[in-house]
C-alpha cells in the first residue's frame, strides 16, 4: 500500500513544478505580464472586499438592535391617525343618463 501513495505524492510533486514553472515564465509570455498584473490586483481587491464584508456584521447587529428598539416604542404612524380629522368631501350628484341627439 505504501507505494500508491508515494506515486500519487510524486504526481502532485510534479504537478506543483510544473505550476511553479509556468508562473515564472508566464511574464515572458505575450500578454503574461498583464495577466500576472490582473492577477495581483484581484488580489488586493478581494482583500479590499474581505475588510468591507467584516464590517457589515457589526452594521447587522445596529440595525438589528435598532429595529428591536422601534417595535418596543408605540407607533407613531398609529398616533396620527387617531388624532387626524377625517374631511368631509361634498356628496357627488347621480349622474344623469344622457338623451340621444334627435
Amino acid at each position: 500500500m505504501a507505494r500508491p501513495r508515494t506515486q500519487q505524492k510524486d504526481i502532485l510533486a510534479r504537478v506543483q513544478d510544473l505550476g511553479a514553472e509556468v508562473l515564472n515564465k508566464l511574464p515572458e509570455m505575450p500578454g503574461g505580464a498583464k495577466a500576472m498584473e490582473m492577477l495581483n490586483e484581484s488580489k488586493s481587491r478581494l482583500d479590499e472586499m474581505q475588510k468591507k464584508l467584516r464590517g457589515l456584521d457589526a452594521l447587522e447587529q445596529r440595525v438589528a438592535k435598532l429595529e428591536r428598539e422601534l417595535a418596543k416604542r408605540p407607533s407613531a404612524s398609529k398616533a396620527t391617525t387617531t388624532t387626524a380629522r377625517k374631511r368631509a368631501t361634498p356628496a357627488r350628484k347621480p349622474a344623469t343618463p344622457k338623451k340621444p341627439p334627435a
